[in-house]
C-alpha cells in the first residue's frame, strides 16, 4: 500500500486544483467552471485512488485516466484564454503546471510498467 499524500505528483496536482479554483472563483460561466474544476480534481483523485488500488496494474490504469484529465485541463485553459476568462500569463502558467504534472505521471507510469515486467520474469 502506498501513501498517496507522499507522492510529489499528487501534491502538485493538489496545488493545480487550488490554482484552478482561484482562477474560476468569480466566473459566472458555471458550465465551464464546473468542467475545468472537475477535470483538475480528477487528476489528483485518480492518482490517489490508483495509488491505493492494491496493484501496479490498476495504478497504471488510474494514472492513464489522470493523464487524460491533464489534457482536458490543458485544453480548457486555451478556451479560458480565448473566452477572456483569464489572461495569457495565467493560462501559460497553469498549462506549464499541467504539463509538468503530465510528465511526472508519465514517468511514474513508465516506472510501474517496468516493475510489472520485472515481476513477470521467470525466477532463475
Amino acid at each position: 500500500m502506498r501513501c498517496f499524500e507522499e507522492l510529489r505528483v499528487w501534491q502538485e496536482s493538489r496545488l493545480l486544483v487550488q490554482s484552478v479554483y482561484g482562477m474560476t472563483k468569480n466566473l459566472k460561466d458555471y458550465g465551464f467552471k464546473d468542467q475545468i474544476q472537475r477535470a483538475a480534481i480528477s487528476i489528483m483523485n485518480n492518482i490517489a485512488e490508483g495509488s491505493e488500488s492494491g496493484s501496479d496494474r490498476l495504478f497504471v490504469r488510474y494514472l492513464n485516466i489522470a493523464q487524460g484529465s491533464c489534457s482536458e485541463v490543458k485544453s480548457m485553459l486555451y478556451l479560458c484564454e480565448d473566452l477572456e476568462y483569464c489572461n495569457n500569463d495565467l493560462a501559460n502558467e497553469l498549462r506549464s503546471k499541467t504539463k509538468n504534472i503530465a510528465s511526472a505521471i508519465q514517468k511514474l507510469t513508465d516506472y510501474l510498467k517496468k516493475s510489472i515486467k520485472e515481476s513477470q520474469k521467470p525466477q532463475v
